[in-house]
């Protein structure tokens, strides 16, 4: 099988020419991480897992597109699951990241020559382009789930890479180690105090933040805490898990209330807005309110978009376009639409926000505050 050739195109599209990482990515089978995955298949009406040794051409295509390939859905992971599987629900729990996003990650982390550095397992291809930068023995690489550790373990040796591996809640702690640099490819809610702890003198941490579009990395500081910066270069992750599957957060009687009752009404002053297909926007809703979920669905001429938090308020907004101004329902114990109302109101005034390149601070028990242009956010 000649993966050597996509590969290297792969490197030179998500590399500066000449780095190590576009050595690390055209040197890299990342098929051989990603055995089978799932792909969505409208006709089928869900997820499909596709075999790529059934197909040889297609886990090529697949493999080295910059493209995420989800391996996992729900607590079913496709490594188990019989070709030709249908999934029609549940979340994406663990991923083979797209390969442009996991160096750039990389890039924030400012790796030198001999830096410890820890990062997170998944599938095992983000640990192979570190262990082909750093060398095998300055890379720990963990994860939640001793599936996923095990069989990246074995996929690394079998390229010749052979890192220090963990099953570790990276959100818990403790860390098994203290390292240079720290780089989690699953979003966290808030900087874990652990990975302070863990991080030597001036190392580096580089992470997302959960429900945000948000690449945050910080230098240790001597007081324990950190500072550094959010990228202007917007990222998402899938959020850490503690389990086999994500908890429910949002109970299901909020949804049928979202979907059901008049609430208060209003209209809106700007066009309708579905918040995950904005990173700048859902970034600042979620530092605002932290767990506000959200659906959408056309049907009948009428697009709808529901908004949920786990305390059970809900917004709904209607209308027969995305280009026009949506009517607004609005219940439970807080307004959820009136934040996104402000949020859309300071974007058209200033024409940015401030969530990119803020500055950041942390505290040795991993408080974090970004700071921008006079507004400032506390995770």
């Amino acid at each position: 099988m000649d993966w050597e050739t996509p590969a290297q195109r792969l490197g030179e599209q998500v590399a500066r020419p000449g780095s190590p990482w576009e050595a690390a990515v055209a040197e890299t089978p990342r098929h051989l991480f990603v055995p089978r995955w799932y792909e969505r298949d409208r006709e089928a009406g869900g997820r499909v897992v596709r075999d790529g040794a059934a197909d040889p051409d297609a886990w090529l295509a697949a493999a080295y597109s910059d493209t995420t390939l989800v391996t996992r859905v729900g607590d079913l992971h496709a490594d188990h699951a019989e070709p030709g599987t249908v999934v029609t629900s549940g979340m994406s729990t663990s991923s083979s990241t797209e390969p442009g996003l996991v160096v750039g990650m990389y890039r924030h982390a400012d790796f030198t020559d001999g830096c410890r550095t820890l990062v997170t397992t998944g599938t095992g291809y983000g640990t192979a382009l570190a262990c082909h930068r750093l060398g095998s023995d300055r890379v720990t690489s963990v994860d939640v789930d001793p599936y996923l550790v095990e069989a990246a373990a074995d996929r690394l040796a079998s390229i010749g890479f052979r890192p220090e591996t963990a099953v570790c809640d990276l959100t818990q702690g403790p860390l098994p180690g203290e390292y240079d640099r720290i780089v989690s490819t699953v979003s966290v809610p808030t900087i874990p105090a652990t990975w302070l702890k863990a991080l030597r003198p001036y190392g580096r941490l580089v992470t997302t933040i959960s429900g945000t579009g948000l690449i945050l990395y910080a230098d240790k500081t001597p007081d324990g805490g950190a500072a550094g910066w959010t990228s202007f270069e917007p990222a998402s992750f899938m959020s850490a898990r503690h389990g086999d599957d994500y908890e429910e957060t949002v109970p299901a009687s909020v949804w049928t209330e979202a979907e059901s009752s008049d609430g208060e009404e209003s209209i809106s002053r700007h066009l309708l807005v579905y918040v995950p297909d904005t990173y700048n926007i859902r970034s600042m809703l979620q530092l605002q309110i932290p767990g506000i979920e959200h659906r959408r669905r056309s049907q009948d001429g009428i697009h709808t978009v529901w908004m949920a938090h786990p305390d059970g308020s809900w917004a709904r907004a209607q209308a027969t376009s995305y280009q026009e101004h949506a009517t607004v329902y609005q219940g439970g114990p807080r307004r959820l639409w009136d934040p996104l109302e402000n949020i859309l109101d300071r974007l058209n005034w200033m024409g940015e926000l401030p969530v990119y390149g803020a500055r950041v601070t942390i505290t040795p028990d991993g408080e974090t505050t970004l700071a921008r242009a006079g507004w400032t956010a506390t995770l």
